[in-house]
This record gives structure tokens, C-alpha cells and sequence, in this order.
């Protein structure tokens, strides 16, 4: 966690800041925003010209997130040691359909015992494709918390950037 600025090091960083032009082109950034005011200080400003301050929206709820997989293991799926059960290529699905397909085939493989699957989501056209970007949300999803270990970008000869390694985790005997 970062932590404030103080007071002196927010004049030399003022000072820093005043000596940089923007490019060509470009607009001239605004030398504070009201982030960087604090909150008392703000509200003792407005009362001073009789605005009502404005609340500070609250931060939204922390969004569940997958792991990476871990190193080793990586390397050991990429090397294909660890075997890859299963692929699933969702090349030309759109968002619905393709959400939909992946949940039924990570089901599917982690049934069937498979510890390790290949998802090759492509890169979209200019390498930031909507399923490449939404798959890892997809994927940490709270009612497959209990299927999904942890999410990796593939190795190049699997797809590199365009694909991602899911670890599966062991399904509960009994």
C-alpha cells in the first residue's frame, strides 16, 4: 500500500512537474485534482464559498480474482509434463455464446479428472480481443471457484498471447 505524500515532497514534486512540457499535440494536465485534496480540506474549501461539498463515491467491491498458476506447474503444462486434457477454441463466438461454451467445457474436463486445459480465446484484431480480455473474469466467477486453481498465458507454441492455460483443481473423492 502506498502511502501519502507529505507535504514537502508534494512541493518538490510540484516543482519537478512545473519543468515538463507536454508534446505536440497534447493537452496540458491540470496541476491538482480534487483526488489529490483531501477530504477535510476540501470541505473546509467549499464551506469557505458556499458549495455543498460533493460526497466521495465509494470504492467498489473488491472483485474476485484468479491466481496464477504457479511457476513450476506452468512450466511443467507448457512442456506438456502435466498433460493438457483438453482445448477449447472459441475462435468467431461471440461474448453470450462463448461464456456459455466455456463454463460447459471447464465442467466437462474438470469431471473428467483433466488437471490442465488449453483455452485459445485469439487476439482480436489489433491484439485486444473482447474474449481475450473477458475470459479471465469469466473465469473467476464464483461458482467455478471450486473447479479453477489458477490462470496463465500460454507458451508461444500453444498460442502464446492468444491462449491461456487453465489449472484445474482435483475433484473431491467420493
Amino acid at each position: 500500500m502506498k502511502r501519502p505524500l507529505k507535504p514537502e515532497e508534494r512541493h518538490i514534486w510540484g516543482m519537478v512537474a512545473a519543468t515538463v512540457h507536454p508534446l505536440p499535440g497534447r493537452a496540458t494536465p491540470k496541476a491538482e485534482t480534487a483526488d489529490a485534496i483531501p477530504a477535510p480540506a476540501r470541505a473546509e474549501a467549499a464551506a469557505k464559498i458556499g458549495v455543498a461539498a460533493a460526497p466521495r463515491p465509494k470504492p467498489a467491491k473488491p472483485r474476485a480474482e484468479l491466481h496464477y498458476i504457479e511457476p513450476n506447474r506452468k512450466h511443467r503444462i507448457a512442456r506438456e509434463r502435466d498433460p493438457i486434457g483438453a482445448r477449447l477454441d472459441m475462435h468467431g463466438l461471440d461474448q453470450d455464446r462463448a461464456r456459455g461454451v466455456l463454463e460447459r467445457f471447464l465442467t466437462r474436463a474438470w469431471d473428467e479428472g483433466f488437471r490442465a486445459v488449453l483455452i485459445i480465446t485469439g487476439k482480436g484484431v489489433q491484439g485486444d480481443g473482447i474474449l481475450k480480455r473477458r475470459t479471465p473474469e469469466w473465469l473467476a466467477a464464483p461458482h467455478l471457484a471450486h473447479m479453477v486453481a489458477g490462470i496463465s498465458d500460454a507458451a508461444r507454441h500453444h498460442g502464446g498471447g492468444g491462449a491461456l492455460y487453465v489449472a484445474l483443481k482435483r475433484k473431491a473423492r467420493g
